[in-house]
């Protein structure tokens, strides 16, 4: 099990819908993104790596407060930020940091996923770092963590990612 976590709007039902249809084979750059509605609850999706598998369970923004009781058994952990929101970004940071201290997420694999590279109030790769102390996050936390800047709106990075999934969070 692997869980994609942000805030609320930071991409999250855009990305796996984009993941779906870039594994189905269609191409996702000539087409419009699909609609999203902002998730309440959960959303399940199964992502297929020839004989592996590997389930991604959304949690909208707003159910922040009972993220950790999704915790238990995940392999991976997805998190999202928007970084064209300079606003949410500080709130993006501290359900980052309690995520990491989380003592069932410890084994897990994080992708720390910066969205919207694509808008133009996006903040550059050194203004992530210095803000979100990036470095100091990524020294002290007991996980190991892959770091994608990405636009689910355009489809960047979105190879990478399933390559990630396939890697740290799928089963046979």
């Amino acid at each position: 099990m692997c869980l994609l976590l942000g805030v609320r709007g930071v991409g999250k039902t855009l990305l796996l819908k984009q993941l779906q249809e870039l594994q189905s084979g269609e191409d996702i750059s000539k087409q419009e993104a699909p609609p999203t509605i902002p998730t309440v609850g959960t959303n399940l999706v199964t992502l297929k790596f020839g004989k592996n598998t590997c389930t991604v369970r959304e949690l909208g923004g707003c159910m922040a407060p009972v993220w950790s009781s999704y915790h238990q058994d995940v392999k991976g952990l997805i998190f999202m930020v928007d970084i064209a929101h300079r606003q949410q970004v500080s709130a993006s940071c501290i359900e980052l940091l309690t995520s990491l201290s989380s003592k069932d997420l410890q084994e897990a694999h994080v992708l720390l996923l910066f969205n919207k590279v694509d808008v133009p109030t996006a903040m550059t790769f050194p203004e992530i770092i210095s803000i979100l102390r990036l470095n100091d996050i990524v020294a002290t936390s007991p996980q190991k963590i892959d770091i994608l800047q990405c636009s689910a709106l355009r489809g960047d990075s979105l190879g990478e990612i399933l390559k990630w999934l396939a890697t740290h969070a799928s089963h046979s």
